[in-house]
């Protein structure tokens, strides 16, 4: 079957086996994901240390770079939606933006071509820290039982609809924002790596098929339409950045209000 209209049996689809890689060390977790995570992190630091490096009251090009970057996630993504307690709460969500940026185009960067968030476990860390961060938020402003209170049974809520609002809010507010939170961007970068994956690998495969010309033209679009599938995989990363930190801080927001 290796002419005509049948593709070869050596040809295997892209799949969940291309999202997995052998650990280091002997150690099965400190896979590649792993280690783009930890290098992620180093970048961050490093990256706004360099940019904040000897501000000037002329700012160079650097610094015009770092203002740009700092102004955006400042007023855009954190004052805008907390109000105006939202610098206790800027350093974690500038480091979250610019982890969650890099981690995702990854993705798109040669050496590493897979984005770390597209295996799950990595998300729901995040996730998970973002959960701690804004229930802290709430019981550090309105103190513990006033903040579980407020979370589940907001103001106004007649009697009889408590044993109905209670359950729902502890779900919305306890179970269903860090679960709804890292699924999106699970979603988002398994399956744009994935089609990618395919568009590249089988267009890969067609151009060097030996069978039929038309496979080989079918081929040579696939490669050039995946450079068009990279352009936009790269504004998808940055749009679930985006959408990652500004639900973080919509959720501190909400944590910091007893009447949200």
């Amino acid at each position: 079957m290796s002419h005509g209209l049948f593709v070869p049996l050596e040809y295997h689809p892209p799949g969940l086996d291309d999202f997995k890689f052998p650990g280091t060390f002997g150690v099965d977790w400190m896979d590649k994901s792993f280690w783009q995570a930890v290098i992620a992190a180093v970048v961050v630091m490093a990256l706004w240390l360099w940019l904040s490096h000897s501000m000037k009251v002329v700012p160079g090009k650097r610094q015009v770079l770092a203002e740009y970057c700092y102004d955006f996630i400042r007023n855009t993504l954190v004052r805008d939606t907390i109000g105006h307690d939202f610098r206790k709460w800027l350093p974690y969500l500038v480091a979250l933006f610019s982890f969650v940026l890099i981690n995702n185009w990854f993705g798109e960067l040669f050496f590493f071509m897979f984005p770390t968030f597209s295996r799950v476990g990595y998300v729901y860390g995040l996730a998970l820290v973002s959960w701690v961060v804004y229930i802290g938020a709430g019981i550090r402003a309105q103190g513990p039982l006033k903040y579980f209170r407020s979370s589940v049974l907001p103001k106004g809520v007649p009697v009889g609809l408590w044993i109905l609002i209670i359950p729902l809010e502890f779900l919305s507010n306890f179970i269903t924002r860090p679960l709804t939170l890292s699924l999106r961007l699970f979603a988002n970068m398994f399956a744009g790596h994935l089609i990618i994956m395919i568009f590249v690998v089988g267009g890969g495969f067609l151009l060097t098929y030996s069978g039929n010309p038309l496979f080989n033209v079918t081929g040579g679009l696939s490669i050039v339409f995946s450079f068009a599938l990279f352009a936009l995989e790269l504004f998808v990363g940055f749009l679930q950045a985006y959408v990652f930190t500004v639900l973080s801080a919509q959720y501190v927001a909400s944590s910091l209000d007893a009447d949200h």
